[in-house]
């Protein structure tokens, strides 16, 4: 493939991907959203995060499967539940990590 081809095919992608970004705004007008849409957006967020977290943690190359980094993950998960700070969290899972791959 080209130079040309490659920057064309970009040039593509981030129009196509402007013109969805703008559909909504454009769709709508203004309006307001009806309250149960507005609660199903407010989940989105979270769940992509989830969806990103999961697919991290559990998947090694091609496969998927139980690492060290999947039990950094859950202990950085029990330190943050238990209301320990989100740098705490991050170097406890990387210290657990770690741990683990050095053993």
């Amino acid at each position: 493939m080209s130079a040309g081809t490659t920057w064309a095919l970009i040039g593509l992608c981030a129009a196509v991907t402007a013109l969805i970004k703008a559909a909504g705004p454009v769709a709508l007008g203004g309006r307001e959203l009806p309250p149960w849409s507005a609660r199903v957006i407010a989940l989105l967020a979270p769940a992509l995060l989830s969806a990103l977290v999961c697919v991290s943690i559990f998947s090694h190359g091609h496969d998927l499967g139980v690492g060290a980094d999947t039990a950094g993950v859950a202990v950085a998960g029990v330190v943050l539940w238990r209301g320990g700070s989100v740098v705490l969290g991050v170097t406890v899972a990387a210290v657990v990590t770690a741990a683990l791959r050095a053993i």
